[in-house]
């Protein structure tokens, strides 16, 4: 079996390696523009010797960022700022990705750094929320959101594909749609966030809807030759399992209509789940969604030895390694974990020249 440094392709896209830097949302944008602290971030990451660096969660409209320092990418100048980043992560020999986003009734909140809440309703940076039903996230918690018409649907729908359109514009040669965490995606397949009796609520077919019709819109603009690929909640830890076996069936239609790739991650959906942190506790459930769509996949959190990375790439528990904490702690992880696992010239294989140069030369 291929290990974390065995190069891996998909479609007509391939890394150097297994080790993906997560999307990981920064809040420093200013009206959803990017600035020299992204610039300096995304280089960063890419010349420490991922293979595959997504940049983080870049709103659809302005009331789908999660802060009022959210990327966005609803508008050129958006798009056009994010031109030197693409570039640079591709010049450090990474695959450059994104994250397409809309935060749902999770939007209007505080930069973590200043509350992490909902900013009350007339604040400096407060806007009106949107989600499937008008339900606050957590009952009493977050301000109650408005319920989604139709045409609110199809409209963010279409803002959904205009973004697309923008990053294949970029060269972005990976795309994730954001599809987890209690954002507007999840809310949609959630029975805890939609309580709809439309075609887009009650059944689980019914919550689904969204979330392939989104896809199936998506597909049609993305190049055929670069993964499209998701982040799906499949558990929420709340003590219903249903919610599993739902997602594994929505991915299988997903794969049918030209899904490429799976990112298994949580729901966050209710503040009262029970989750069982710990050191790559989301593995096994990666495999069985892996085994059961016939996707290839990847996973996060609590991902950080390199030994336990290797071995769930080599044990079929996934294709690649999404990391986000451990990389912003060490960009060089790579490097670090190449050494650990006896890879050959471990600079070499991970850095750029000018750093492969002296590491290598002067030990």
């Amino acid at each position: 079996m291929p290990g974390l440094f065995d190069p891996y392709t998909l479609k007509g896209v391939t890394l150097r390696n297994r080790i993906a830097v997560s999307p990981m949302c920064q809040y420093m944008a200013i009206d959803g523009v990017i600035n020299d602290w992204h610039r300096v971030h995304y280089a960063s990451l890419a010349r420490g010797g991922a293979g595959l660096v997504v940049v983080e969660a870049a709103a659809v409209a302005p009331e789908g960022r999660i802060t009022w320092g959210d990327l966005g990418l609803w508008n050129d100048a958006q798009a056009e700022a994010l031109r030197p980043v693409v570039a640079s992560i591709r010049e450090a020999g990474a695959v450059p990705g994104i994250q397409i986003a809309h935060a749902g009734r999770k939007a209007s909140a505080n930069r973590p750094w200043e509350g992490d809440d909902h900013i009350p309703e007339g604040g400096e940076h407060a806007w009106r929320t949107i989600a499937p039903s008008p339900l606050a996230f957590g009952g009493g918690l977050g301000r109650v959101p408005t319920e989604m018409t139709v045409d609110d649907i199809a409209r963010v729908q279409a803002d959904t594909v205009n973004a697309v359109i923008r990053a294949r514009e970029l060269g972005f040669e990976w795309l994730e749609l954001h599809m987890a965490h209690g954002y507007l995606a999840q809310n949609f397949f959630s029975p805890i966030s939609n309580h709809r009796s439309d075609q887009y609520g009650g059944s689980a077919e019914n919550r689904a809807r969204y979330l392939l019709e989104t896809l199936i819109a998506v597909r049609k603009v993305w190049p055929q030759d670069r993964p499209l690929t998701i982040r799906l909640g499949v558990v929420e830890f709340d003590g219903n399992d249903a919610m599993l076996g739902e997602a594994i069936e929505l991915l299988r239609r997903m794969k049918s209509e030209g899904l490429d790739f799976i990112d298994v991650s949580i729901g966050f959906n209710t503040p009262d789940a029970k989750i069982p942190w710990g050191p790559n506790f989301m593995g096994p459930i990666a495999q069985q969604v892996r085994t059961e769509t016939g996707l290839p996949g990847t996973t996060s959190w609590y991902i950080s030895n390199p030994n336990e990375a290797d071995a769930l790439v080599r044990d079929g528990k996934v294709d690649l390694i999404m990391l986000g904490r451990p990389l912003l702690a060490d960009p060089h992880w790579p490097y670090a974990a190449a050494k650990a696992l006896g890879v050959e010239n471990p600079a070499w294989a991970t850095l750029p020249a000018p750093y492969a140069h002296w590491l290598a030369r002067y030990r």
